[in-house]
């Protein structure tokens, strides 16, 4: 303990060690001491001096610290101060050191010792284990070690986290403990855990993680909360972004719903502190992360459509209109707004249905509209309006109507502002960026939709006062020709390119002003800067686009004279060439990633991103077009219009098939359906078969008794009435069964007359499509069965006929007989049979109260062996849990006995050292042994005394 006084307390006398001797002393310490006390000092000490001496801990002591974690288990204290130290060593947060080489050989130490502490991956899941403690003593330091660990070396750490069986349920269990600070270091620990590996964002995200992290969210204040609900939006963030599994299953829990509260601001937006800001601007992102355009559309339009029913829609249009917003709050909720209704038409709807709180109230696509245009409202901001407008009329064919309708001559309200007239306003104003962001917003109330590029050509401006209006496009190509500012010119250029593409008429009219083609013919041409390369590629491609468009209405400016010109005056090499560079321009490549305008600098917005698209998708066919000579033209017009005959040929025929297909099919059902109807007449014809058999025997009973007549005349007159009564009946009912025959015939005979003419009909409709059809074959087979069972049917009929006859014939010999037949022999017969069936019936009766008996007890035998069953599970549980209750009190007395033992070891130790330090010093210490030998001799003579005060 004196080195320790030495280490720790005051300065010996003598020379110092130094730093890597101490170390290595106390390394020393920890590996060969036994007395836990004194390990725990040596750790102590290693922690002390890990920060300043981090090069020398970290070498020395790490393996004899990972040992700590490994062996004194059972001690926190001990485990907190390895803790402690791994972290210190490992971790690179120095706050003094403010020099830049001194953080970067920092770093590189935190990197080197996380690579020694992670080359076995047992150390990591011990340390996971030891997170499982509940000592704050034990779990802090293990989480913010974790912490360190990932920050350095985040990849290989997930991995062993990530095959560790429960790794990940056991960091998501840090979110459920009730002290504040491992619940606030486990958010970081999942920050940094969740990065990049989807595999392990999607177990957090089963583990229930954003059930707890709204919860925290919403005990913390929302967006009024701390920095604590910054880092649960953070690890959201984390979990959802570019995961589509995870954001399915926000959406599928309900949890969008949840969201709605957090965007509820109050009247009074004043004094926004800059944590609400923040907290705001990562809740507006995760609403984006949710809708963005780089999702899958099915997910994007339900998450959409759910928060438009839930409204949070409305709230965050609330924010868009109120007052007192701080700019970039306002700017993200406008960019949140834009992708929530991107692409939605229900959303669209209600967004063009929002008002401005003024008096009098305006529309708040033109209160954003206004900012676009205004030059002093901030670059971003007019960003973002920009985008929210692009969005809204991204597949929305109405609301691009609407947009233009508010240009047309009929519908200018002159007392209000619209959103046509302030995009023309800015379209022409004197700020560049106003013109292309016009320029671009326009050219999106045209995107694919040939009606508004059509109805765009009817509106008028009035230049100036005396002279006559002209039109939108001719104004357009005034202003290029003036030879403005490159970001307007490029503004104008993409927005003519857009309005002509795929719009004949609108090429007819820009070629109708004799000035246009000379124009662009002389732009291309000429030998300008870097900056007009661009414009002179854009020119290029209204040139192109004007011939790949051309219906050839224009005797002056045909496809052919178009392309001669371009022949003569540019070159058509060199009319690619500058086509070409538009696709070769860097801020094209930005541009066309997202739809989103997101540029650096206002001198850098040149390229919309549909715009690429339209570019993309016209740079090949003009290039052709150029290069294809009439002959080529007028050879592919033939194909084209071969093609065309052929395609209508084939589609002749295709439709002649389908009719044919159709009326074979019905013919099928038809024939199916006469197949079901002959064999119920089929099965109907058996049955009056048996009828007539039964019939038939009868009537054989009728002729036996009418031959027996003779010898029936001795019985006696009461025999006979019953006798003649009996056959009265029978011969009544007989009378009754032949005339529904005669029906049943007469209704059979009509169904077989109709068959008769459905077999015409379908032989002619047969004969009909033999010829065209390749179904004439089954026609054919169907017919021939139809004939065969017809012929059936005849056959049958035929028979009934005659079985009806001889019934008739019988009746009648039978009335004949009637009065003088007397069969005393029958009644016999009947009696006897009555009888048999009697006793039968009796024996019958008797079995089965029999039966019900043996059921009966057999029932309560059953419910009695249930009782018992259910006696019994329920005793087997309760010696289950006993024998459970015996095994935990078996496994704690295991552990008590162990402890004891360990206590008894360390005691002996302890009293063998002290024993050892008396011989030392010359004292006269006996041992166990001698104790026992000495004890057994006292006992000897004790035993014999005894044995001689006995004698």
């Amino acid at each position: 303990m004196n080195f320790f006084r030495g280490v720790i307390g005051g300065q010996a006398a003598g020379p110092q060690p130094s730093g890597a001797e101490t170390i290595q002393k106390l390394c020393d310490r920890v590996a060969s001491s036994t007395l836990l006390e004194d390990r725990r000092d040596a750790v102590r000490a290693l922690k002390s001096l890990s920060k300043k001496y981090r090069m020398e801990v970290g070498t020395q002591a790490m393996d004899h610290l990972i040992n700590i974690l490994q062996t004194d288990r059972s001690d926190s204290e001990i485990l907190g101060y390895a803790l402690d130290t791994l972290y210190n060593i490992i971790c690179n947060d120095e706050e003094e050191e403010q020099d830049e080489n001194a953080q970067k050989q920092a770093d590189d130490l935190g990197a080197l010792f996380t690579d020694k502490f992670i080359q076995d991956p047992e150390h990591v899941t011990l340390l996971l284990t030891l997170l499982e403690e509940f000592d704050f003593h034990v779990r802090w330091p293990g989480v913010k070690l974790l912490t360190a660990l990932l920050k350095n070396q985040g990849v290989q750490l997930q991995g062993v986290i990530l095959v560790s069986p429960m790794g990940v349920s056991r960091l998501m269990d840090l979110l459920a403990d009730s002290r504040e600070v491992i619940r606030n270091d486990g958010l970081l620990l999942l920050q940094q855990l969740t990065k990049g590996n989807a595999a392990i964002q999607k177990i957090v995200a089963f583990e229930n993680a954003f059930e707890r992290l709204l919860d925290i969210i919403t005990e913390e204040g929302s967006s009024d909360g701390g920095i604590v609900v910054e880092d649960c939006l953070l690890l959201l963030l984390n979990l959802l972004k570019n995961n589509s599994s995870n954001q399915n299953f926000f959406k599928e829990g309900s949890y969008i719903q949840r969201m709605k509260p957090w965007f509820e601001v109050g009247d009074d937006n004043s004094g926004w502190s800059a944590q609400k800001v923040t907290n705001l601007h990562l809740m507006l992102q995760l609403v984006r992360v949710m809708v963005s355009p780089v999702n899958s559309p099915g997910a994007t339009a339900s998450c959409q459509k759910s928060m438009y029913q839930c409204g949070l829609l409305q709230q965050l249009c609330t924010i868009l209109m109120a007052t007192g917003v701080p700019a970039d709050i306002l700017t993200e909720t406008i960019n949140t707004v834009s992708e929530v209704i991107r692409g939605s038409q229900v959303n669209q709807d209600y967004f063009a249905s929002v008002n401005a709180p003024s008096n009098p109230p305006r529309p708040a696509i033109v209160v954003l509209l206004m900012s676009m245009v205004n030059e002093r409202q901030p670059f971003v901001l007019r960003c973002a309006v920009l985008y929210c407008f692009q969005c809204f009329l991204y597949k929305n064919q109405k609301g691009q109507g609407e947009i233009v309708a508010t240009l047309l001559p009929s519908t200018i309200d002159a007392n209000s502002i619209s959103a046509g007239q302030l995009l023309c306003g800015g379209l022409f104003s004197a700020d560049s960026l106003s013109n292309w962001c016009a320029a671009v917003a326009l050219a999106h109330a045209l995107q694919d939709n040939l009606t508004q590029k059509e109805q765009l050509l009817r509106v008028q401006l009035a230049t100036s006062l005396g002279k006559p209006p002209v039109s939108l496009l001719q104004q357009c190509t005034n202003i290029l020709s003036q030879g403005s500012k490159v970001q307007t010119r490029v503004g104008l250029l993409m927005l003519l390119c857009t309005w002509i593409s795929n719009c004949p008429i609108a090429v007819t009219h820009f070629l109708h002003n004799q000035e246009n083609v000379p124009f662009l013919t002389a732009q291309i041409s000429e030998n300008l800067g870097e900056d007009e390369r661009l414009v002179q590629g854009l020119c290029a491609l209204l040139l192109g686009i004007c011939i790949y468009y051309n219906d050839n209405s224009l005797e002056n400016y045909t496809k052919e004279k178009l392309k001669q010109l371009i022949e003569k005056r540019i070159g058509k090499e060199n009319f690619v060439e500058k086509l070409g560079f538009i696709t070769k321009h860097e801020l094209y490549s930005r541009a066309a990633q997202k739809p989103q305008p997101v540029f650096p600098s206002p001198e850098q917005m040149l390229f919309d991103h549909e715009f690429t698209k339209l570019v993309k998708e016209l740079e090949g066919v003009i290039t052709k077009a150029v290069h294809k000579s009439s002959e080529e033209e007028k050879k592919e017009e033939e194909v084209k219009k071969t093609l065309e005959q052929h395609d209508n040929i084939v589609t002749q025929y295709k439709e002649l098939i389908r009719e044919q297909d159709s009326q074979i099919q019905e013919l099928k059902e038809q024939v199916a359906s006469m197949t079901s109807q002959n064999e119920q007449k089929q099965a109907t014809i058996t049955q009056q078969l048996s009828q007539i058999q039964q019939h038939k025997d009868q009537y054989n009973i009728l002729k036996l008794k009418l031959g027996k007549e003779n010898q029936s005349q001795s019985n006696s007159q009461g025999d006979v009435s019953q006798v003649n009564g009996l056959q009265t009946e029978e011969l009544t009912q007989l009378r009754e069964e032949v005339e529904e025959l005669r029906k049943q015939h007469t209704l059979l005979q009509t169904q077989l007359d109709d068959k008769d003419a459905l077999i015409n009909t379908l032989r002619s409709e047969a004969a009909q499509t033999a010829e065209g059809s390749a179904g004439g074959s089954e026609n054919t087979e169907l017919l021939k069965e139809l004939e065969a069972l017809r012929s059936q049917v005849q056959s049958q009929s035929t028979e009934i006929n005659q079985l009806q006859t001889e019934r008739e014939e019988l009746l009648r010999r039978a009335e004949a007989g009637s009065s003088d037949v007397v069969h005393s022999s029958d009644g016999s017969l009947d009696s006897a049979k009555m009888a048999e069936l009697e006793s039968r019936l009796a024996a019958q009766m008797t079995e089965t109260e029999r039966l019900k008996e043996e059921t009966k007890s057999l029932s309560g035998s059953r419910a009695d062996l249930e009782q018992q069953l259910a006696s019994a599970t329920s005793t087997v549980a309760i010696l289950q849990t006993e024998k459970a209750k015996l095994q935990t009190e078996v496994q704690e007395s295991k552990k008590e006995q162990d402890d004891l033992l360990m206590l008894l070891a360390d005691q002996d130790q302890k009293i063998h050292s002290l024993k050892q330090k008396l011989k030392d010093l010359g004292e006269t210490v006996e041992d166990e042994d001698d104790l026992d030998a000495r004890e057994q001799t006292d006992d000897d003579e004790e035993e014999e005394e005894e044995e001689e005060d006995e004698d």
